[in-house]
């Protein structure tokens, strides 16, 4: 067919594709929302759900009845009203059966239905059972009483009711979640006794506020014993903007040394927990923790034990590091995306969820009292002609037996109704006795004095009101129950940092001129001594601790630093440092600094220019480091060297040209970086020729003894010897004997 004749054939409709394809995809997403994802405010049900619901009470399974094969209810609901997956509709109806996933199960299972662990480990449906549970009555109740419109089936051939009845706000107490398309829901479960007395206190009075009804509902109620830690302020804001999120913490208690974990926050799985801990334990991230166990049996469905290593271990930190690093904290979304009463999706917070439940539960007792005002009506029409039939039951007889269509004639003879001649027509024979007239006029008082109440709720706003108050409150007591989920206000949890939960063992950090580093345990270690690649030696060590952070200082003055346990160990050769960090092109390590954080150090370049500074106050996260040394043009950082008593250590600073100056450690500033003040005084003539510069320098306390090296030749140097080399800082220094004046280190060594 040509575009032309397409074009004139008027059964074919033309449109532009943007415009088919916007309304397709706009029908596709209100079907979704409207028919698949959101639940709706009046019953808090999903079409599936209810669905299933719905079928269930067809096939008779109330929660008195015999349990029946899972199979067949599905059969029924994807054959009369659901034509979706099977699985999918299973998987719909073991969510509402699973007492650690819905608050208030809808379904009452038999068999393997999963557990919280893994809840999808339930069995196939033709080997589990099922039935409704008492508290589907909530639901079903009233479905038979004029309650609700039915809509026809997917395919027409029966009816299904638009909505259930509910007697409790049902959107609240199970909650739901779904994703629609734009749209997303999570509701989270509340408890029923305070839901109800929340819905009384609005119900009394319209003009109660969000805060005012969050003095019955605390919070949300989940199927589980764990903790809800949120913060009394977060809860009211979620409620009153219906956005938000929940915190729950797991409870946990001490027994016999061990930590012992008796319950965990919603839908959170015990051997995942477990695992997360074990990853942990191997990467040796907690050195703290022995032993990991699960105890779980029928008695006890949550017991995991952690074992600390010992009883100077903090728990209370241990604990707060897994609640931060572990399932055993979680937090949840709160989204109350729903369908109104107008059929519309909205965001509804707490009090707009509570009123529009209320109009509907008032609309929905108001259609059963008329319901049941009808047929009260009804039957005391038919009452009053069976009493007429009873006054003249001889002539009665004689009419039907004596007439070919005895109901026209009764109808004129005694001025009765069509209904009422009918119903005297089927009339037994044995119901014709004296006794039965008795019987006609008390049940006609009782259905007179019901009407009469009936119509005194009907037309009394009040009333009506405080018959759906007395219900709710009746319903509450029935089916309610003390919360499940406690509220502690708790503050977050926090992750121990990675020097907390790494063991703090002694080591000496070795650096090599050519910059290949490693960690030697204990500090009695013979760094010189150690094994070093062809063509490199020892330059530099520093003493700390394993769970301590380790600082290099490059020849420009940058510092870079890295935890003491990523450093490979002594057996080997180490690993080059310049492959963890990216320095300045043509810089070389000249040192290491390690130890506490607030430990001080002197840092130097060879211009003669100097100052203290603390070890935090060098570290780096980043590869390219931080500027410690301003290092001035030709010159460069000198190896840091540790101050052990800043207030009378003493400067021991040592010229290319011989000379040699002793100062104290308290005329130096203490700078975050810098250049640093004037250690002694090299002229800068002499250090731009090359002529003379600082070669080495060191600090000593009181008591230590100087090792000047000048080749293989060394002098050491006492305390009483270095008065003669004293003065004050950026002096010229004194000139040291003959053959020592070619120095090549200092070295301290200790009394």
């Amino acid at each position: 067919m040509s575009d032309e004749t397409m074009h004139q054939d008027p059964n074919i409709e033309r449109m532009p594709l943007a415009v088919f394809t916007e309304k397709a995809y706009l029908d596709y997403s209100m079907y979704v929302i409207l028919d698949r994802a959101l639940p709706h405010i009046a019953d808090g049900m999903k079409p599936v759900q209810r669905r299933i619901v719905y079928a269930m009470s067809e096939l008779n399974l109330s929660a008195n009845a015999k349990f029946k094969k899972s199979a067949r209810t599905v059969g029924d609901v994807i054959g009369k009203f659901h034509p979706h997956g099977d699985s999918a509709c299973y998987e719909a109806m073991v969510l509402m059966s699973q007492p650690f996933n819905f608050r208030y199960p809808l379904i009452d299972g038999q068999g393997n239905w999963g557990s919280q662990d893994d809840p999808k480990s339930f069995a196939a449906m033709r080997y589990t059972e099922s039935r409704l549970t008492r508290f589907a009555e909530i639901l079903l109740s009233e479905l038979d009483q004029g309650t609700v419109d039915w809509i026809p089936n997917f395919d027409g051939t029966m009816d299904e009711p638009a909505l259930f009845p509910a007697r409790l706000p049902h959107i609240l107490l199970n909650g739901v979640s779904g994703i629609a398309v734009g749209l997303a829901t999570d509701i989270p479960p509340h408890n029923v006794r305070e839901v109800a007395a929340a819905a009384v206190r609005l119900l009394e009075n319209e003009k109660t506020t969000v805060k005012q009804l969050l003095r019955h509902i605390k919070g949300p109620d989940y199927p589980v014993d764990a903790e809800i830690i949120s913060p009394r302020e977060d809860l009211v804001k979620m409620y009153e903007t219906g956005m938000g999120s929940v915190r729950m913490r797991a409870r946990w208690d001490r027994e016999d040394g061990d930590i012992v974990i008796d319950a965990l926050p919603y839908q959170a799985s015990g051997s995942k927990i477990l695992e997360q801990i074990a990853a942990q334990m191997r990467a040796k991230k907690l050195p703290m923790v022995e032993d990991l166990r699960d105890e779980s049996d029928h008695e006890n469905p949550i017991r995991l034990v952690v074992s600390p290593r010992s009883s100077r271990v903090d728990v209370n930190a241990l604990m707060n590091h897994l609640f931060a690093t572990t399932d055993l904290e979680r937090s949840y979304r709160v989204n109350m995306n729903m369908i109104g009463l107008d059929g519309r999706p909205g965001l509804f917070n707490l009090k707009e969820i509570l009123a529009e439940w209320l109009t509907f539960r008032i609309d929905t007792v108001r259609k059963r009292l008329e319901f049941r005002y009808d047929q009260v009506t009804d039957r005391l029409h038919i009452l009053e002609g069976l009493l007429i039939a009873y006054l003249n039951i001889d002539e009665l007889i004689h009419i039907i037996r004596t007439e070919d269509e005895p109901k026209p004639v009764m109808m004129e003879r005694f001025g009765i109704t069509g209904v009422q001649a009918e119903a005297i027509l089927n009339i037994r024979l044995r119901n014709l006795a004296k006794l039965e007239e008795f019987k006609i006029r008390g049940e006609q008082e009782e259905l007179e004095k019901e009407r009469q109440r009936l119509e005194l709720l009907l037309d009394s706003e009040h009333e009506l009101k405080m018959l759906v108050r007395d219900e709710i409150l009746a319903d509450a007591e029935t089916y309610g129950d003390a919360r499940r989920s406690p509220i502690v206000e708790r503050e977050a949890a926090r992750a121990m940092d990675e020097s907390a939960l790494t063991p703090s063992d002694p080591v000496t950090i070795v650096l090599s001129e050519k910059g290949w580093a490693r960690a030697a345990k204990g500090h009695d270690v013979d760094a010189a001594g150690l094994n070093y690649r062809a063509g490199d030696k020892f330059l530099h060590a520093a003493r700390g601790r394993s769970n301590q952070s380790v600082t290099f200082l490059d020849s420009s003055g940058r510092a870079y630093s890295l935890p003491a346990h990523k450093l490979p160990s002594a057996r080997g050769q180490g690993e080059p440092m310049s492959s963890q960090f990216k320095m300045p092109e043509g810089a070389h390590f000249v040192g290491v600094i390690a130890g506490k954080p607030d430990q001080h150090w002197l840092l130097a370049s060879d211009a003669g220019y100097g100052f203290v500074v603390q070890h935090e106050q060098l570290q780096s996260r980043g590869k390219s480091g931080k500027a410690a040394v301003n290092v001035p043009a030709g010159a460069r950082a000198l190896a840091p060297m540790p101050v052990h008593d800043p207030q009378n250590d003493k400067v021991v600073v040592a010229t290319q040209q011989g000379r040699l100056l002793v100062f104290p450690v308290s005329e130096l500033p203490q700078l975050a970086k810098g250049k640093g003040v004037k250690l002694i005084n090299v002229k800068a003539a002499d250090f731009k020729s090359g002529d003379d510069r600082v070669v080495a320098l060191t600090v000593v306390g009181e008591n230590d003894t100087v090792k000047i090296h000048a080749g293989k030749r060394y002098l050491n140097m006492k305390s009483r010897d270095m008065a003669a080399y004293a003065g004050e800082r950026a002096q010229r220094g004194r000139v040291l004997p003959r053959g020592f004046q070619q120095i090549t280190g200092l070295e301290v060594v200790s009394d």
